[in-house]
């Protein structure tokens, strides 16, 4: 299974990988929305993990040109963000997002736990 890791902060894309891997997971990085988009396109994941406040394009904005696009609308997504406010969460699961963890209240393990349990569902 391929996931794709949209997170520009270097600490957390790292040990996020890491774990992804230990899972058995082909994980690949995307450092800022910008590059989010084409690694879509190449890589062809599974699932999304994408983070919202990121350099040169918002995650809010890959989110919405991912459910747009016939190749990419079917990839399930899932948010990991420090922000947390309903109407973040409620916008985002409105754009199509599958899942919404708020970084600061979700251990790492949990979040994996998700991505294992939406990489497998049949698409």
């Amino acid at each position: 299974m391929r996931i794709l890791v949209v997170e520009d902060e270097e600490a957390l894309s790292r040990v996020l990988s890491e774990k992804l891997e230990h899972a058995d997971f082909d994980v690949r990085v995307a450092k800022d929305g910008e590059k989010a988009v084409p690694l879509v396109k190449q890589f062809h994941p599974d699932l999304v993990l994408l983070d919202l406040l990121l350099p040169k394009k918002l995650g809010m904005d890959v989110l919405e040109e991912m459910k747009r696009d016939s190749e990419m609308k079917s990839i399930p997504v899932i948010i990991i963000s420090n922000l947390g406010s309903d109407e973040d969460i409620k916008r985002a699961l409105a754009l199509g997002a599958v899942d919404y963890f708020v970084k600061t209240q979700h251990p790492l393990k949990e979040i994996v736990e998700k991505v294992k349990k939406y990489a497998s569902l049949p698409k």
